[in-house]
């Protein structure tokens, strides 16, 4: 009995790719999700809430920016003051809002006595809230 030599085929070689689209399609359903529900999760709860004229904004700033550079000028809201200037405007703003956050942004090389004469103008005006601004560390 004779055995003849079989002819094989070679098979198809392994696929060493990976096919992005099943990976494409699930993470764009994600997406869609995520974006239909985003804006139903910040507001779960209706509400029609009445109208009142009491309700309004008094539209006046609930903080005073106030500026010590390098020379220990002072500034109010970006503006360059002097002393009497600046007494009358934290007086200004007292009388508006007595609750007015002062915001102190002070540079490092101002004298510290120069920061105490800034804060004691405040108080005297009336405004006890007072915010250091400061960088956040790196």
């Amino acid at each position: 009995m004779a055995f003849g030599r079989l002819e094989r085929t070679k098979g198809a070689a392994p696929m060493s790719d990976i096919n992005m689209t099943p990976l494409i399609d699930v993470m764009l359903v994600l997406l869609v999700i995520f974006i239909i529900t985003a804006p139903l999760l910040a507001s779960s709860v209706r509400l029609d809430l009445p109208k009142t004229e009491a309700a309004k904004a008094d539209g006046t700033a609930r903080f005073i920016t106030l500026v010590l550079d390098k020379s220990g000028q002072v500034f109010v809201n970006d503006r360059p003051v002097d002393a009497a200037e600046l007494a009358r405007q934290l007086g200004a703003a007292a009388e508006r809002n007595p609750d007015t956050e002062v915001q102190l942004r002070a540079d490092t090389a101002v004298p510290y006595g120069r920061v105490v004469e800034v804060i004691g103008a405040a108080q005297k005006a009336g405004l006890g809230r007072i915010g250091f601004v400061a960088d956040p560390s790196k």
